[in-house]
């Protein structure tokens, strides 16, 4: 019976270190790491400044993909009128932390 509980306990202890880390991982580079995904670009080119389309090589399936990836990411809904405003990585950043605040 120790043992089982033994067990338990330090899966649970493990579970939440996975949990707290995924948390304590910034917005900004949660941002990040989806454009990376999505785009298949290398995370030293994610830059505030790029845009997604000039700089990255997305198109405009790419970026709809992008939003929907952060979308869901997030847990938010970002409108039409919205997502087409969210053109570089800087603006993915402002609009996922303003959503989130």
């Amino acid at each position: 019976m120790n043992l089982v509980f033994f067990s338990l306990h330090y899966l649970t202890l493990a579970f939440r270190r996975i949990s707290h880390r995924k948390n304590k991982m910034s917005i900004e580079e949660r941002v990040k790491k989806i454009i990376v995904d999505q785009l298949g670009v290398k995370a030293e080119d994610v830059k505030p400044e790029a845009s997604f389309i000039e700089d990255l090589g997305a198109d405009s399936l790419d970026t709809v993909e992008l939003v929907m990836a952060l979308e869901e990411e997030f847990d938010i809904e970002i409108p039409d009128e919205e997502a087409e405003k969210i053109t570089t990585v800087q603006s993915a950043i402002d609009y996922v932390t303003k959503a989130n605040a």
